[in-house]
Parts: C-alpha cells; structure tokens; sequence
C-alpha cells in the first residue's frame, strides 16, 4: 500500500502574505532580483507545493519509525531521505536562493522561506540535512579562501557533499566559550584537531560521500573564552588537491542520540583527532595570507543567525500542517449535538460545530498565520537591505533584520510546540495514536525551542544587545510603526477596541524599555534577565498583532471587490476574523505579561536554593 502524505499548506494564504500584504512582486523591479517576475514565483509555489505534498509529505511517518542506525561503516539514514535527497538536487531546488554567480537562481529569501516552509513542514528531518548543508556552504562562500570555496563550495551546494556546524561540547552545553577542542599548527598551512562534540544535527550519514564540517576550535596560546575560537573547515574525508577524496580524517561518530522526535535526522556526537590524524583548515586561511584567527563566533554567527530565522520556519512548518490537519479532522469527525440545533440527520453533527473546538482553531488559525507574517516581514527587511548599496538606509534595514532574529526563532518555535498540542487535543484520543499526524507534529515540534541557542539565550540576546542596538534605533522605529498603525486604525470603522489594545500595548512596552533602561543603568541586569522570556513574546506578540491587523486592513479592501459569500470573499472575511480574534483575544494576555514584568517580582532570585526543594 503506498504511504500516504498527510501533509497539508494553504496555498492561498500563502500567497496572500507574500504578494498582496509584502508585495513580493517589488522585489523584483530592481537587482538582484530582476531576473523573476510574480508569474515566476507562482509557479515555483505552486511546484513546491506539489513536490512537499505528493513527494516528500508520504515519508514523514516511515522515515520517523525507521530512524537512523549507527553501524561500523557510520550512520545509516532511511532509504526514503535517500531518494528525497537526490530529487531535491534533480530538481533543482537547492538552487533556488543561491546566487548566480555561484550557479544558482538568485531568488529573493522571501520566496526562499515559503518553499522552505513547505518542504520542512512535509518531513522536518529530511529537509534539516539539506539546509545545514546549504547554511554550511554559505558560510564557506563568506569567509573561505578562493581556493577552498573552489575545492569545496560547489559540492555542498550540489548535494555532493553534506555539511554541518558543530559548536556544542559536552562540558561546555550553551557556554561555547569553555570550548576545549584544539588546533595545533602543522607548520604547512593545516592543523591538527583534537575535541569532541554533541548534538550534531547530520553529524553523519550515508547521504553523501564526503561531510564537510565547520568547527569552532581553540588555536594553542588563543585567550580563553569566545574571543580566542577560530573556525575550521575539517572535512570527514580529506580532500586532494584535484577535488577528489583521500583517506579518512579521523573524524569519528561516537554514538547517534534516541530522541523524542525527528527520529530520521542523526544527532551525532563526534570525536576529531582520536588518533591524532585529524587534519583542519582555518576558515579563510592562514594568517600570513590574510586569514585571521580568534573570529570563529563572529563568522559562525553568519550560519546561526540563518539557522535561526531556518528553525523559524521548520517551526511554522510543522504548526501549519498541524493546524491544517485538525481542521479536515474537525470537519469530518462526527461527534455530539449542536448547542442549539440539535444532532441532525446524521446523529451527531461534525465537531467543527461545537464552540469550544471552533475556539481551538481560530487560535491555531491566528497563531499561524501571525507567526507567517513575523517571518516574512523579517525576511523582507533582509532582502530589501541587499537591493541597497552600503548607506545609512541599508544599514537601518539590516538592524531591524537582527531585532526580529531572537523573535522569529523564539516565539515561533514555542508556538509551534502550543499549535502542535492545541491540534493533537482537537483530535481528542485519536490524536495520542500513531494513526494520524498529530503526535509527530509534537514530538517533532518540542526541539525547536531548543536548537541553535535555547529561546532563554534568544531572549537574553534581545534585552541584552538588540534593544539597544545603534542606541536603541531599531527600537525605536518598531515603536513608530506599531503608532503609525494605531492612528491608522483609528481612521477605520468597525476597529476602535483594536486600536485601543495596540496603542495600550505601545504605552506599556514603552514603560518596561524604560524600567529596563533603569535597571542596567543601576546594575540590575539580574532582574532584566528575569523578565527576559516573557518581554520577548509580548513583543513577538504586539509585532504580530499589528502585521495581522495591517493585513486584515488589505483584505477589507479586497473583500468589497469581490462576493462574500465567493471562495474569494470567505478567505477575505478569514483574514479579518483571524486577526480580530488575536487582538481581541491573544494580544490582551501580553499586555497582562508587560504589567508582571513592569511589577518587578524577584520571587525566583530571592528564593534560596534550598527553596526549591530539599530533595536530590
């Protein structure tokens, strides 16, 4: 029986938020994006579409019972991501977004995260192996010499060869300053590696005949902590001159980690130099020819950052098909009387009818399409600034990029863990059984808060250096457009308590900038941190809430063109109902969070240890 892919994406929401509310097709009037047109990019949606629905989509589940399998020969991943890997690359996907300098397509990342979107929301294990690699690459095309973009660049690129990004040590977790893997000059330009690392996603695997890795290393003589990492690229098997593979490097796989999800991505740890063979290059060369050491975090900040606005998207992959997959089960599932029509014909009525269901999905709907617009507004700001020659106006787009970096990732990806949950409940019990998706999704869903710096660092990242940022300047432009939208609103009928909520969200995030500014300047960055998290997603949701309301706006409009009760005219009247219910409903909860973090409780610092519990 062939598998069957349960995996769904809405089309025309999709193409709602790319083209009518960020205008995708501007992008397109100047370089370097000239060379597309809308018609192009709707019809790469629409293949992608159908390559993540009908191709990868039927994987997801098999893949996940399978797993990956560490033999003496190295990991073994399932044969379906085999035959994934090599239509991706037939197909021409990985070179949707690369530049055509480097053989690709040259697309803007907009259109790129859509596809993205759809691909890893199909099979979030297959597509991490691709995207790593891809990120992997870029970094390499950034910050390598001509000669080792030219000897490794395009194989990554072509899915010759896979890659990663290994920082994370057993001893050090998050704090990659205590890094202890070591490089010691070979005195002809390479290095001897010597280290282990964990929590490698595609550490190894048999997709490729070479992995190339990049890894944060610790030079002999370099300071400690971060400042003193430099980055190597360490092939798992050495390269020749000429392109063509030599003998191992000495890069071994220790064991592969039994995880709660994604099961079919192998999170290897990794020992480099076990018999002291392990040979690395610095990133971007010897220091006698122009490399420098000690900027291994700043070059691998590159990678993170994509990596970050990446598990953004696998994110809002995941919780859209979730969402979408409770909503057909809702609509079919009989179950139970009206409230007030009563059972019907059929004896009971789908349970689409019943309030409290029909609650669980506009608050899926809401979060969904809200998390959507947080991105590809995000990935707007960022291909913008590339439009534009170095200036003040680029540098501006690039800042209010970084701000809404630890917002995407962190807010996203712990939605996508609440959507995931809310969908498994609409399922009922049916839903804890391997016999629909839903229980994948969350198993799936619940690392992403986790990967590539926890939603804490995230968050720490954001009242630690983001506000702050140029003095506060891409703050401060949030803050005006979230005002601009309010006055906008104002002028509006039908919208007086959204614009009241957002205006009282403006005020109270003024204040707790201000309670902020206070505490640093009086050495209670403690009590910020404390405060950290729940700041971070009242912004994400005041950010979300103003995109939706903007885009609820552009529907408006579009609905008194066309019949209310068209196809057209029920998505229309969706947009607006979508983003009533989270103004109304989810965005008044943040203001609540903004009044706890401007109380300033310091219960959880005062508390002694032993408070806790005196249990161990």
């Amino acid at each position: 029986m062939a598998a069957v892919s349960f995996y769904k994406s809405d089309l025309k929401e999709m193409e709602f938020t790319l083209f009518e509310q960020f205008r995708l097709a501007e992008l397109f009037a100047a370089p370097p994006y000239d060379q597309f047109s809308e018609e192009d990019a709707r019809m790469i949606l629409k293949e992608a579409h159908h390559f993540a629905q009908e191709v990868i989509g039927p994987t997801m589940g098999e893949t996940d019972r399978q797993g990956c399998e560490l033999t003496p020969e190295g990991v073994k991943v399932p044969q379906a991501i085999h035959d994934l890997w090599r239509r991706f690359y037939e197909n021409g996907w990985n070179a949707l977004e690369l530049s055509e300098s480097a053989g690709g397509q040259g697309a803007p990342r907009l259109l790129g995260v859509a596809v993205t979107e759809m691909m890893s929301g199909a099979n979030t294990a297959f597509h991490m192996y691709l995207g790593l690699s891809l990120a992997a690459a870029a970094v390499l095309r950034a910050f390598g010499t001509p000669d080792q973009r030219e000897l490794y660049a395009g194989k990554m690129e072509d899915g010759t060869w896979g890659g990663t990004m290994v920082l994370t040590e057993p001893q050090a977790g998050s704090d990659v300053g205590l890094s202890l893997t070591k490089a010691t000059p070979n005195g002809n330009g390479s290095y001897l590696i010597s280290g282990s690392k964990i929590f490698i996603s595609g550490g190894d695997h048999d997709l490729t005949e070479n992995i190339v890795h990049l890894v944060l290393a610790r030079i002999e003589g370099a300071p400690k902590g971060t400042r003193g990492l430099s980055l190597f690229l360490i092939p798992k098997i050495r390269v020749n001159a000429d392109g063509s593979l030599g003998e191992s490097n000495d890069v071994t796989c220790t064991h592969i980690e039994h995880k709660l999800g994604i099961h079919a991505s192998a999170t290897a740890a990794l020992t480099f130099g076990e018999n002291g063979k392990c040979v690395g290059y610095l990133l971007g060369g010897e220091p006698t020819r122009g490399g420098t050491p000690g900027e291994g975090m700043r070059k691998m900040f590159v990678m993170m950052n994509g990596v970050r606005i990446g598990v953004a998207v696998q994110s809002l992959g995941v919780a859209s098909t979730a969402y979408l997959n409770a909503l057909a089960y809702a609509r079919t599932r009989l179950q139970g009387a009206h409230m007030t029509k009563g059972r019907g014909e059929k004896g009971a009525v789908p349970i689409i009818e019943h309030s409290d269901v029909r609650r669980m999905l506009m608050e899926m709907k809401a979060i969904v399409e809200g998390c959507r617009a947080l991105i590809f507004h995000a990935v707007r700001l960022h291909d913008r600034a590339r439009m534009l020659a170095e200036g003040e106006e680029r540098a501006a787009l690039e800042d209010d990029f970084d701000l809404y970096i630890p917002l995407a990732k962190a807010h996203v990806s712990d939605m996508a863990v609440n959507v995931a949950s809310t969908a498994l409940q609409v399922y009922g019990g049916a839903g804890y059984t391997g016999d629909y998706p839903a229980e994948q999704y969350l198993r799936d869903s619940r690392i992403f808060p986790i990967y590539e710096g926890t939603n804490g660092i995230q968050a720490m990242d954001l009242v630690g250096r983001k506000l702050s940022q140029n003095q506060g300047a891409a703050v401060g432009r949030f803050g005006k457009e979230l005002q601009q939208l309010v006055k906008t609103l104002g002028g509006r009928a039908g919208y007086e308590s959204e614009a009241a909520t957002l205006a009282a969200a403006g005020d109270k995030f003024n204040a707790v900038l201000e309670q902020f500014l206070e505490q640093s300047l009086k050495g209670g960055m403690e009590q910020v941190a404390l405060s950290a998290t729940p700041f971070l997603h009242a912004m994400a949701q005041i950010a979300i809430a103003r995109l939706l309301l903007e885009g609820a706006l552009i529907a408006e409009d579009a609905l008194a063109k066309v019949d209310e009760g068209s196809q057209d005219g029920q998505f229309y009247r969706g947009k607006i109902a979508a983003a009533r219910y989270y103004a109304r409903n989810i965005l008044p909860p943040a203001l609540s969070s903004l009044d706890v973090v401007l109380a300033g409780d310091t219960s959880a610092l005062d508390i002694p240890e032993g408070g806790f519990s005196l249990a161990y």
